[in-house]
């Protein structure tokens, strides 16, 4: 299993910057490591034990952008896992590679993912 650095933005609630989701250890932003498999992309935050896990048949949908739940990535993409849990829609945003081109093909590993869990 491959694990790689990246940094956690936060989650948002219906996509409002300012409207940060509190609950399940999500409020903290930080750096750390992600995996993911067929399943689930999980991000473990540093000086944390457990990690964030999110199923990719909870995912709705995948953006980019270059700023998430207040705070700007410097001009590196963004992705953003549209996902609802108990009847909310959350945005988690991730920087997972400084470079478009290699954040365009995990979007498209992930998506496959996506779709494969929902067929």
């Amino acid at each position: 299993m491959f694990k790689k650095k990246g940094h956690y933005f936060g989650t948002e609630i219906n996509e409002t910057w300012w409207k940060r989701y509190m609950k399940d250890k999500l409020f903290a932003r930080g750096t750390g490591e992600y995996w993911y498999d067929s399943n689930a992309f999980k991000f473990r935050r540093y000086l944390t034990k457990v990690p964030i896990v999110l199923q990719f048949e909870n995912i709705i949908e995948l953006k980019t952008g270059y700023w998430h739940a207040g705070r700007w990535g410097v001009r590196h993409p963004i992705i953003k896992f549209i996902w609802e849990k108990g009847g909310i829609r959350l945005s988690s945003g991730f920087l997972l590679s400084r470079h478009r081109e290699t954040t365009e093909n995990m979007i498209r590993e992930f998506q496959g993912y996506i779709n494969a869990v929902k067929d």
